[in-house]
């Protein structure tokens, strides 16, 4: 990926207009379908804020009670989320709204969240941290405080931006990790960009046909000429979100509590731990009515691997995804006008599942392998971080 400078970019809260970078910016080229990566100039991509960014996601000691990483929602082998669960399990077992986005090529999306409530990478990374039914930190202070108190963190900070840790170091690292997470070079990409005729089959290509002409699917998931990134970044109402809302399906998953050992588990048991919130989507960030129980348009860039689908996780495949989009969603007052009855045959349904199965990217296990570079749980400080804060205060005073 070319380094395609985000001029003025808007940063919040945390962010600074421009941050001091140690290493060498990283000038990589896109994969076969994907176009330049934008970089924002204040957080310019360099190897050495990657690889602590990856020691940031995979460390446990990031929620509060020392448990929970970035990578047990996401989880590398899994595509970078989970399979097991519809929606995620956040702290002490609470259930969570939404099914846990995969994380490839998350550095395209124009908004992050399914109801887009973010906008820069380097400000989402937080909200998972500081989410009382996620990682649970008590405050970007705290968190600062406890990396500093970490010996494996010793040198990391300083070779990636020059100084010690901070709320926009720690932000830009973990930002800059998962930017990195580019995966294209698809077997659709060779046949459609790369002229290999030979890609896909014969199935795989009537596939893709329905895909941009009876399906409708290419008005949402789109493809350029040149590149594909199979989104418009747009919100829609397909009526999932709105019969979940007013009649919830009854449930059960299927939970690993340790390798070979599964238990099933219902959403009722699920929601003793906390109780529900109501979720209308989009409406969330707009509170425009006719925004309610929109979601945003997710990237195809291989879904084949990335399992269960729609907002809240509800299809384990995606035979059951095409079969919902084929009887035109569900009705409601605010259903997109995109979203109709196919009238698809089973023919045509195969091969439409067949066409998706042909997105994956060529560096998935090699993304997977790179992520385990790095320990998942290390020895938790003794000391307290609030205790080490308290005392900087105190050293401070004259």
């Amino acid at each position: 990926m070319k380094n395609i400078l985000l001029i003025g970019l808007a940063t919040a809260g945390l962010l600074l207009p421009l941050a001091i970078s140690a290493g060498t910016p990283i000038n990589p080229t896109p994969p076969l379908g994907l176009p330049p990566l934008f970089i924002p100039e204040a957080n310019p991509l360099t190897q050495e804020k990657i690889d602590l960014g990856r020691k940031l996601f995979m460390d446990r000691r990031l929620s509060h009670n020392n448990v929970m990483s970035c990578a047990m929602c996401h989880v590398p082998e899994q595509g970078f989320t989970s399979h097991e669960l519809g929606a995620a399990i956040g702290l002490q077992g609470r259930s969570l709204r939404r099914n846990s986005p995969a994380m490839y090529n998350v550095g395209y999306q124009r908004s992050l969240f399914h109801e887009g409530r973010e906008l820069h990478l380097e400000d989402q990374v937080w909200a998972p941290l500081l989410a009382k039914n996620e990682m649970n930190m008590p405050s970007i202070g705290y968190v600062v405080e406890k990396i500093k108190m970490m010996p494996e963190y010793k040198g990391r900070f300083e070779a990636a931006f020059g100084g010690e840790a901070t709320a926009e170091r720690i932000g830009f690292a973990l930002a800059s990790y998962q930017r990195a997470m580019v995966s294209g070079n698809s077997r659709f990409d060779r046949w459609y960009y790369g002229g290999e005729k030979n890609a896909l089959n014969a199935r795989e290509q009537r596939g893709f046909e329905v895909f941009r002409g009876k399906g409708s699917c290419i008005a949402c998931h789109t493809v350029g000429e040149k590149h594909a990134l199979f989104t418009d970044h747009k919100f829609y109402n397909t009526g999932h979100g709105w019969q979940r809302s007013m009649a919830p399906a009854k449930t059960t998953y299927k939970v690993q509590l340790a390798p070979g050992v599964f238990v099933d588990v219902s959403d009722e048991q699920l929601d003793d731990f906390e109780k529900p919130l109501p979720d209308v989507g989009r409406y969330e960030v707009t509170l425009d009515p006719k925004d309610r129980w929109a979601y945003k348009t997710p990237s195809l860039r291989n879904v084949a691997i990335t399992a269960p689908y729609m907002h809240d996780g509800a299809f384990s495949t995606l035979e059951a995804v095409v079969e919902f989009y084929n009887k035109g969603g569900v009705d409601n007052p605010d259903k997109s006008p995109l979203i109709f009855p196919l009238n698809l045959t089973e023919v045509e349904k195969a091969d439409l599942v067949a066409f998706m199965k042909t997105l994956t990217g060529d560096n998935i296990d090699a993304l997977a392998r790179d992520a385990r570079r790095e320990r998942e749980n290390y020895p938790v400080p003794k000391q307290d971080p609030s205790d080490s804060y308290m005392e900087s205060i105190g050293n401070s005073r004259p």
